[in-house]
């Protein structure tokens, strides 16, 4: 079947930029009725106005997702703009690329919890009422460094493995009322998001940008047909490849060749200048 976001109306959250941005485009050029939410109003505003010249619908709603209040006021005027939610995508998110006994201040780790964890749990706390009406979906864009070792972003993970254990959780509880839920592992997508890792001093680092350079990565507009397709297909689980092998590869590793990965994890996070 070839998907269609006709007239679907869909929450993005990260939307200014980056994977959030660009699958904006893509639902807008099918029809979507959008409802796009970042902190930066000014660059959201922007991708709102380019949305409604590709043929869809889209408001922008300055929206801080690890304020509760500012996801409730998110679905809130979703509902008031279109009356009803029928798709969820949590794309918010930030990373880090430092030790964890190198961290100035542990809280970094609470920060990242609460953006790449909490914001997704409240936003799905008051959308969840609205999507079973409409026997909605709900897509979180997950990464593929929750199904490998990688030493150097310990919160970030933390954050990923916490995402997936709930929303496996939520999948069971909210199969009966149409819901679905796609857990999405990407791998490195070429959206800067790692230039703009966190490093020891909660402060952006550059990250791993040098690390990055020449390695294969996907565009943010296949991302997003990706993400766009699996999502309206209602899959469970969605894998990209890592060094040219195939995602679903790496947690069969994980159990039967646990030290491997260590090793190839720590490899990368000494080459990193960590």
């Amino acid at each position: 079947m070839t998907p269609s976001y006709h007239q679907n109306v869909t929450v993005i959250t990260g939307a200014s930029s980056g994977i959030g941005e660009a699958l904006a485009y893509e639902l807008a050029g099918q029809g979507a009725w959008l409802a796009l939410a970042a902190r930066r109003l000014d660059q959201l505003e922007a991708v709102a106005a380019k949305c409604r010249s590709l043929g869809g619908r889209a408001i922008a709603v300055e929206c801080d997702v690890t304020q509760q209040a500012d996801c409730e006021r998110l679905i809130q005027g979703t509902v008031t703009e279109y009356a009803r939610v029928d798709t969820l995508v949590n794309n918010a998110g930030i990373t880090m690329w430092s030790r964890f006994a190198s961290l100035k201040d542990p809280a970094l780790i609470n920060q990242i919890m609460q953006v790449n964890f909490l914001g997704a749990v409240y936003c799905t706390y008051y959308a969840l009422p609205h999507l079973k009406q409409s026997r909605g979906r709900i897509a979180n864009i997950s990464s593929m460094a929750d199904k490998i070792i990688t030493p150097g972003s310990t919160g970030y993970v933390a954050s990923k493995h916490a995402m997936e254990a709930f929303y496996e959780s939520l999948r069971a509880e909210v199969a009966d009322d149409g819901v679905s839920i796609t857990m999405l592992y990407l791998g490195f997508v070429d959206t800067g998001f790692a230039g703009r890792m966190l490093g020891a001093d909660g402060k952006p680092s550059g990250g791993i940008s040098r690390r990055l350079e020449g390695t294969q990565q996907m565009t943010p507009a296949d991302s997003a047909r990706l993400i766009a397709a699996t999502t309206f297909a209602r899959r469970r689980t969605v894998y990209t490849s890592v060094a040219g092998l195939p995602g679903w590869l790496f947690p069969w590793l994980k159990v039967l060749a646990p030290n491997l990965l260590e090793r190839v994890g720590k490899r990368f996070m000494d080459e990193g200048d960590l």
